[in-house]
């Protein structure tokens, strides 16, 4: 089974290889998505990563405040749209 995890206040030239580098520190990478706005193609900030669940609440748990290239991170685990 897996988790989906939130990833928020990433930099805006942020990519999805870099978040995929820095997510395996921890395990299998399942997928990374990095929300962009439709009209500008700008990078929104926040994206969602899949991970193995028995590693996602370990790499949430360590990465949630770390800093990534000079941005505090927020992690946590994606909440389902009727959750909201």
């Amino acid at each position: 089974m897996s988790t989906t995890i939130y990833v928020a206040n990433l930099p805006e030239n942020t990519n999805d290889q870099q978040i995929q580098d820095l997510f395996a520190q921890y395990g299998d990478v399942l997928s990374v998505k990095l929300i962009s706005d439709n009209e500008t193609g700008k990078m929104m900030g926040y994206g969602f990563v899949e991970m193995p669940e028995d590693i996602a609440n370990k790499a949430i748990y360590e990465l949630n405040g770390k800093e990534f290239e000079g941005n505090t991170l927020q992690v946590n685990q994606a909440r389902g749209r009727s959750d909201r």
